[in-house]
């Protein structure tokens, strides 16, 4: 039975982990994105938004026009700060050219910093941008829009502590002014002024859009880490991947675009990578709409914010303050913003904002692992050493559970001689010795599943875990020693050239000869499962003795293509699993046979299978 438990149970993490290494080795192909496609052409539909009712145009025509002037030709203003390098246009006063200072391409120091936004003209054009919408009376000439001049009064450089502010006037008495300004992260604040100078009362409503041209071509395409929209409304999360934005329904007074509306007092929305994201965030507890749309004549993504149609009266000022995050998803600075709203001093809190990493479906045990992760890196200063004392600490959480398996594994030994002899007097008869083993187990009060608890609380544990590997910027790059420069991916090293010593370079990460030609981690993997099995004698069995023989080298191949800080976590995991069942073991009168066992197993043709050919040819 004990054996029957621990084949199902090994059985189905085997299946799971072949799952993912089939999506790691054929993933989805990606949509071939056409980099020329034309910008989202102005729509006249109304659109029905929060109190007070009132129909106004679709503020996707402020996004661009079918000819956008090219963003080379456009005039802007320089963004510098701490984490972010770029320039606004003025062209639509448009976020459209940012890079990540602290982030490059690839661990090469000479690859580039990371860029995150992009304007018109350039292969998937990735921007944002904020105003107002025109209502009643006004039309979209009457409001500055995605391809309006604005003029710089003041400012210079964008940088923390000194906003830029921008000027626009139409013929009809109504002035705007925008003040940008940002904070020594990634933080954006957009205060956009209009004052009525005229004699008839103007009509308006402020809005926010994050555009996406074309599906992005940087995609990783792995079902472990959402890429797509996230919004959160009303206290509800939702993730909407790129290809399901695409096949959202149809909605007429939208112009016929792909869309979802959902009105809120509370939330974000905005774009989502692996590591980056694009998000707008209105001012919190006012009323809004978030909207999710994609324009299938124009291949644009669009996110957007609308908020109520406020009546500005002759001889008035109204404000709209809003943000926009544009940056990297690191977890100490969003936590900030979520409970103090900003990453210094104090500011609105962004509800919720924690939940744009993509924590996945074991949310519960991911988000305190992450912060325990986080404060062991913090304390020690390497995220290698971080992740073995984070193994210590999640076995010493399931040390009870462990220690009580460990028991009931080493009294199974105890019980070994009866379980022999039993066999022995129930020959063939299986529901005699089934019944007899249930009696023995009664009268000893052994629990022969017992041994499957460690590996049910290592599932959920190690599934969490490498979601966090995998989806955390602050593992994105981290070194450990030596040759291990980055634990968010696979172990460089390879047998290919002897780990180094031979003058060729090593299998491209990813490919097939790199997940034969395995490095040291995956390596060690498998030695510290194979010493850890040997810790009892092989069964009987003669099918189950070859299935256990096998099954650390299956892994230690199967794992070989994962992220080395994942197959550091488990080679310290097996570690400390063997000395505590070891020591266990010898607490309770049973000496294991390591090096008896390990002899074995070297065997050419073990006790069992030389046993069993021999009772078949006696019946023949």
């Amino acid at each position: 039975m004990e054996d029957q438990n621990k084949n199902l149970i090994l059985a189905t993490v085997l299946s799971l982990v072949v799952i993912m290494v089939w999506f790691v080795l054929f993933p989805p192909p990606e949509p071939v994105v056409d980099p020329n496609a034309p910008a989202i052409a102005a729509t006249e539909a109304p659109a029905t938004l929060a109190a007070p009712p009132a129909a106004v145009a679709d503020p996707a025509a402020t996004t661009a026009t079918a000819a956008p002037t090219p963003a080379a030709e456009a005039p802007r203003l320089t963004i510098d700060t701490p984490e972010l390098t770029g320039s606004i246009s003025l062209l639509g006063a448009r976020l459209d050219d940012l890079e990540l200072k602290a982030y490059t391409q690839t661990i090469d120091d000479d690859s580039g910093i990371v860029r995150l936004l992009s304007p018109v003209g350039t292969e998937n054009a990735y921007y944002a941008l904020s105003g107002w919408g025109p209502a009643g009376a006004l039309d979209y000439a009457d409001v500055p829009g995605a391809n309006t001049t604005w003029l710089p009064a003041g400012g210079g450089t964008l940088s923390p502590g000194n906003p830029v502010k921008l000027v626009w006037a139409n013929d009809k008495g109504l002035e705007f002014v925008r003040e940008i300004a940002v904070d020594e992260a990634f933080m954006f604040t957009i205060t956009d002024t209009v004052t009525n100078t005229g004699t008839a009362e103007a009509r308006l409503f402020p809005y926010g859009i994050v555009a996406q041209h074309g599906m992005p071509t940087k995609l990783e395409n792995f079902f472990v880490s959402h890429e797509g929209v996230v919004a959160r409304a009303d206290g509800t999360l939702t993730e909407t991947k790129y290809k399901d934005v695409a096949d959202l329904p149809m909605v007429e007074r939208e112009g016929g675009l792909a869309e979802t509306v959902d009105a809120t007092t509370d939330g974000w929305i905005g774009f989502a990578s692996k590591y980056w994201m694009t998000i707008l965030i209105p001012e919190q507890g006012k009323p809004f709409t978030s909207v999710t749309k994609y324009v299938p004549s124009a291949d644009i993504y669009q996110t957007e914010t609308r908020q109520p149609v406020v009546a500005v009266a002759p001889g008035a000022t109204v404000s709209n303050v809003s943000r926009i995050f544009a940056g990297a998803k690191e977890w100490e600075t969003i936590r900030s913003y979520e409970n103090d709203g900003a990453v210094s001093g104090t500011g609105q809190p962004i509800a919720g904002f924690i939940d744009v990493i993509d924590w996945g479906w074991f949310f519960f045990l991911t988000k305190p692992i992450f912060s325990v992760l986080h404060w062991l890196h913090a304390v020690i200063g390497n995220m290698g050493l971080a992740i073995i004392a984070l193994t210590f600490v999640l076995k010493l959480l399931v040390l009870p559970l462990a220690y009580k398996s460990y028991v009931s594994m080493a009294r199974m030994k105890e019980l070994q001689p009866e379980m022999e002899a039993l066999k022995e007097r129930a020959g063939d008869d299986k529901q005699m010795m089934q019944r007899e083993m249930m009696k023995l187990y009664k009268e000893k009060k052994v629990n022969p599943a017992a041994g499957c608890l460690p590996i049910l609380i290592q599932i959920p544990i190690f599934f969490s875990l490498y979601k966090v590997i995998f989806v955390t910027i602050e593992l994105r790059h981290a070194p450990f020693f030596g040759w291990l420069n980055d634990l968010s991916a696979p172990d460089t090293s390879s047998l290919f050239n002897l780990f180094g010593l031979l003058p060729w370079a090593p299998p491209e990460t990813g490919s097939i000869l790199a997940l034969i030609f395995i490095g040291v981690l995956p390596i060690l993997l498998g030695i510290t499962m194979w010493l850890q099995q040997k810790l009892n004698p092989a069964p009987t069995d003669p099918v189950q003795q070859q299935v256990f023989a096998w099954m650390p080298w299956i892994f230690m191949f199967m794992l070989g293509g994962f992220a080395s800080g994942l197959v550091l976590y488990w080679i310290t995991n097996n570690i400390i699993t063997f000395t505590q069942q070891y020591a266990i073991m010898r607490s309770h009168g049973h000496k294991p046979d390591l090096f008896g066992n390990i002899k074995s197993g070297f065997k050419k043709k073990p006790a069992a299978v030389v046993a069993d050919k021999g009772a078949k040819s006696k019946k023949k």
